[in-house]
């Protein structure tokens, strides 16, 4: 039998001490349990719809912004080099990576926000628990069971955040929250590289649709500083290769100093099994100075990309179409497509179906069903 585990710390997660699956399923012999698992992921409907999802810019606004699908590939390679690097399950933070994003709304934050709204009566809604909800219930490729039956190790990494009241109806997956613990290391890594991966690419997509300039971003001393060691190396270098140039430095500097510093708090914790990771606080974090240089990096990006007038103008558009769209189904249910139906009276249950809907919308399909609806053009 293959030795999955051999190369691993012994506070990684072992897919051989796996929690297991909602439903108990014979090993697969030539892919360990996470590997099973980052395959699933990659095969389910909702993974494919994340290349007509926005990151920042809608998908029609250009060819070559990130997509959901694109930012969750990169964040997944990110993930995978800085496991190895600190002997943590490749295959796992591979798996989390890929399905973080799974139950985002069409039109990014802004599609939650208002989905979160329009639900507030109804039980809320917050992407990762319809990410969780997605590979739990939703995905439709079994016939032995909803959802993608993963493991308990990849369903933890998804919920990053949750109440304490959505945690009690979790059962064991939401008891951390409760109980103030950890999850994997795995996890806690693939949180960080997301956050790497959105931080350096959304500065080359705010760049390249000219919402910023090269001269707002030497505001920002940590890309102010590599951009100047690459002007120095490479004088005359064109604009663009300066930019990737200039983001590559800086990807390698965040990933650097998070190995590094997660190294050093892992040798002097000592942890000796993934039960004590949980024990400890996070173990998988930057230094104080690159967490400050983060810090400043996201608050100008969202200062001045993520609340630019031109983003805000798409965002009062794309709080339109979801808004109503979810008004229009609650007010008619009959305009749903029989699937999201339920039986009339259960408001409850047909709000949540209704945010089911409109959640797994790509945003291309979400401005379409808004003018079948609203428009008199599509008679």
């Amino acid at each position: 039998m293959i030795d999955f585990d051999a190369h691993l710390a012994p506070y990684a997660a072992h897919s051989s001490k796996s929690r297991g699956r909602l439903h108990p399923e014979p090993a697969a012999g030539s892919r360990s349990e996470f590997q099973r698992d980052r395959d699933r992921i990659i095969h389910s409907t909702a993974f494919r719809r994340l290349e007509y999802k926005t990151q920042v810019f809608l998908n029609h606004e250009g060819d070559l912004f990130r997509t959901r699908l694109t930012h969750s590939i990169e964040v997944a390679q990110i993930a995978r080099t800085l496991a190895r690097s600190l002997r943590l399950n490749e295959d796992l933070v591979e798996a989390v990576s890929l399905a973080h994003d799974l139950g985002h709304t069409p039109f990014g934050h802004v599609g939650q926000d208002v989905l979160n709204e329009c639900m507030k009566d109804h039980g809320g809604f917050e992407h990762n628990l319809q990410s969780l909800r997605v590979v739990d219930e939703l995905e439709e490729h079994y016939g032995a069971f909803d959802g993608l039956n993963l493991t308990f190790e990849t369903r933890e990494g998804i919920l990053k955040h949750c109440s304490p009241n959505n945690a009690r109806q979790l059962g064991e997956l939401g008891q951390r929250f409760i109980d103030k613990k950890q999850p994997s290391l795995e996890a806690q890594l693939a949180n960080l590289a997301d956050e790497i991966a959105y931080n350096n690419h959304d500065i080359d997509d705010g760049l390249r649709s000219g919402l910023l300039s090269m001269k707002q971003m030497e505001e920002v001393e940590l890309f102010a500083r590599l951009h100047r060691q690459v002007v120095q190396q490479y004088p005359g270098l064109p604009g663009r290769r300066e930019l990737y140039e200039t983001i590559r430095l800086m990807i390698t500097a965040m990933t650097a100093d998070l190995v590094e510093t997660s190294a050093a708090l892992l040798a002097e914790t000592a942890p000796k099994s993934i039960d004590d990771v949980r024990e400890s606080p996070p173990l998988i974090r930057f230094s104080p100075k690159m967490r400050e240089e983060t810090t400043a990096l996201k608050r100008f990006l969202y200062a001045n990309l993520y609340r630019h007038y031109k983003v805000n103008r798409m965002r009062v558009k794309a709080s339109r179409i979801v808004r109503e769209l979810f008004e229009a189904f609650m007010t008619d249910p009959v305009l749903l497509p029989f699937d999201y139906q339920v039986t009339p009276g259960d408001t409850l249950k047909q709000a949540r179906k209704i945010a089911d809907y409109i959640a797994g919308m790509t945003d291309r399909y979400a401005i379409r069903e808004h003018k079948r609806i609203f428009s008199l053009d599509e008679l």
